[in-house]
């Protein structure tokens, strides 16, 4: 009996993080329904509806999509009511209810959840009874039910931004890691190309999580400028190491399709097999260390001894490879120096001491997740230049001698 308490408890440790936000995004909507049935009449069914929607395990996600609800609620509010003034309501009115807020949403360049909310909230607030009270009503409980799940995200996830970073950025690094020592290993065994076809599709898989890091590393940063229990330092040495980590990544993706084209190529010889096998297990110990010593101690000025290792070793691989060139196939030469070059830039990444960290800008996620994708005061600007053109000639001349 006791077994099988301890049995069912553990089911509910290891999910905990499932339950929290199971839990969290019930109390908000429940919530949510009370505050907007207090405060408008038959309004908690919105808010309800919208905090469900709207509450993630991100306060970054959560607040981006609550402002595309409340975006694309203003939005399709306004598109129906202008066809039911036009058109009453039917069929017609519907189709360019729908129709008219896509094109707003595209005019407006909204990110994708904004885009997709923008004809839903069109169509909820056509229902029946629609008035224009009744659609004001409903835009107030979107906005409730949006403020609601953005405050009630912060508890949906048992640690904070920099905490989730920090475990995250752990995680992947320790699977490069994993990634580098299998195929040190394959790479000492003569590996087949069916083996190197698995790291290749691990080192595919690896690269779809780092839009994730950016992310993650990004709420990070950017909640540490209003929270006043996170350092803003600390929180931009974390998002240098989540830049590393793309860099280290990327690397190792670039390793295992070396390795797969080498195959392919007819392999290489016993001696730069050896080499090629202890570089790569240099690299997988200095990433394992990496990740333990980040993982304790995040915030630490970095210090990574093991990357001399990857360098010697490097040298003397390259020694080992420019020996044997004028014997070798030209692209087998290429390859091999793939590897060689990867490794030391996993070196330099986590290090973190190379100008691609530190000098070059890291996009900040594609504009699909942004509320607007593309900035207001560049959407003005853009709409002035336009209505600009279709000026009469002379006016144009006139305004440009009169005020430039």
């Amino acid at each position: 009996m006791k077994a099988r308490l301890q049995a069912l408890a553990q089911q509910f440790i290891d999910r905990w993080f499932w339950i929290q936000q199971v839990v969290v995004t019930a109390l908000a909507a429940s919530i949510s329904w009370q505050v907007g049935d207090s405060v408008l009449k038959n309004g908690g069914v919105v808010a309800a509806i919208v905090a469900a929607l709207t509450v993630r395990s991100s306060l970054h996600k959560s607040t981006r999509e609550g402002l595309g609800q409340i975006v694309g609620s203003s939005v399709g509010a306004g598109a129906a009511l202008l066809s039911l003034h036009f058109f009453g309501l039917g069929l017609v009115t519907v189709g360019l209810t729908v129709l008219i807020s896509l094109v707003a949403a595209r005019v407006l360049h909204l990110g994708e959840v904004a885009a997709i909310n923008v004809p839903v909230t069109a169509l909820i607030v056509i229902g029946p009874g629609l008035s224009q009270t009744n659609a004001a009503n409903r835009l107030i409980s979107t906005l409730i039910g949006a403020s609601i799940a953005i405050v009630a995200s912060v508890f949906a996830h048992p640690k904070t931004p920099a905490g989730r970073t920090i475990d995250r950025i752990s995680s992947l690094t320790e699977r490069c890691a994993v990634l580098n020592s299998q195929m040190a290993e394959g790479v000492a065994e003569n590996y087949s190309q069916e083996r190197a076809g698995r790291w290749l599709a691990r080192a595919r898989l690896l690269a779809e999580e780092i839009p994730t890091i950016r992310n993650q590393a990004l709420e990070a940063r950017v909640f540490a400028k209003w929270l006043p229990s996170v350092r803003s330092e600390n929180a931009e040495r974390l998002y240098l190491r989540g830049v590393a980590l793309e860099h280290m990544i990327i690397q190792t993706r670039a390793t295992s399709r070396a390795l797969f084209d080498i195959r392919l190529g007819g392999g290489m010889s016993l001696e730069i097999s050896a080499e090629m096998a202890q570089l790569l297990s240099s690299v997988s110990y200095a990433l394992s260390v990496s990740a333990e010593d980040f993982r304790f101690d995040p915030y630490s000025a970095t210090k990574e001894p093991t990357t001399a290792e990857i360098r010697l070793t490097a040298e003397s691989a390259t020694t080992t490879v420019v020996g044997q060139a004028p014997s070798m196939d030209k692209s087998q030469l290429a390859r091999l120096m793939t590897v060689i070059s990867s490794a030391t830039i996993i070196a330099d990444s986590l290090d973190q001491n190379s100008p691609t960290i530190k000098n070059v800008p890291t996009p900040e996620g594609p504009a699909s997740a942004h509320v607007l994708a593309k900035s207001p005061i560049d959407q003005a600007k853009l709409w002035q230049q336009r209505l600009y053109q279709l000026l009469p000639q002379r006016l144009r001349a006139y305004i440009e001698k009169s005020f430039y």
